[in-house]
């Protein structure tokens, strides 16, 4: 079996090596940036396997079916630049039985800043990464994205390493884009929230993340992750509300 990986970037010099590197199981590399201008082009056409193709942007789901539909290859594991897959994970894409399934799913380990989170409903995270594009394909959303396969999907040994946030600043300098792309897809759904979901959704992320799935065995990290988060829900609803309705 053949495989083509593929990832999207943006201005993605400081983790897109190490993305590269850890995919050295795969036949081709398929990169579709979306007009970086720092030193990811660079740092691509460095690797031999990469085919390195620009196209604007339209979205998540479209972009990475972009990459699927330019791999010249049926059997697609799709990775961000700031994932690594493990060598467990290596391993068990090599002995893969395609003869029964159309796709796999793989567990994520995420981390916040330099350490690994176990709580918060961050482990083991699957999500469906390898699958034949004959079967499959992302759904085409804003954000939030996720590959629908049609036949039987299996799981994968192995972690794929997923360095999220490197801290606070960073997570806070991202989440206005991620909600506004929410906002957006939530309003287009016909989505109207009141006001009562702006206000007891980011609670109930809250106890969700801290209660419910043991961020308080994090210490201070889960404590943070879990209101960090309840804000991200907070601010998505707001908007969508703003966009909707109007809030002022």
């Amino acid at each position: 079996m053949k495989i083509s990986a593929t990832i999207i970037t943006l201005n993605e010099e400081k983790n897109i090596g190490a993305c590269l590197e850890s995919l050295d199981f795969a036949d081709e590399i398929v990169v579709v940036d979306s007009g970086s201008t720092d030193r990811t082009k660079e740092i691509c056409l460095a690797h031999p396997c990469v085919i390195y193709h620009e196209h604007h942007w339209e979205g998540f789901g479209r972009q990475k079916n972009v990459a699927a539909e330019i791999a010249s290859h049926d059997w697609i594991f799709n990775i961000d630049a700031d994932e690594q897959v493990s060598a467990d994970l290596r391993r068990s894409i090599s002995s893969v039985d395609v003869t029964i399934f159309t796709g796999f799913k793989v567990a994520r380990e995420n981390y916040f800043g330099n350490r690994r989170i176990k709580h918060c409903g961050w482990y083991p995270d699957y999500n469906l990464r390898l699958y034949n594009k004959k079967m499959g394909r992302f759904s085409e959303r804003e954000v939030h994205e996720s590959v629908n396969c049609q036949g039987p999907v299996g799981t994968l040994a192995g972690n794929l390493l997923h360095y999220s946030y490197d801290g606070i600043s960073d997570f806070i300098g991202r989440i206005n884009r991620y909600t506004s792309l929410s906002a957006v897809e939530m309003v287009n759904s016909g989505k109207k929230p009141g006001a009562g979901s702006m206000l007891f959704r980011p609670f109930y992320t809250f106890f969700r993340m801290y209660i419910l799935k043991g961020g308080f065995l994090e210490g201070y990290a889960g404590l943070v992750l879990s209101l960090l988060f309840a804000q991200y829900t907070f601010l998505k609803y707001a908007k969508a509300r703003e966009l909707a309705k109007g809030i002022f």
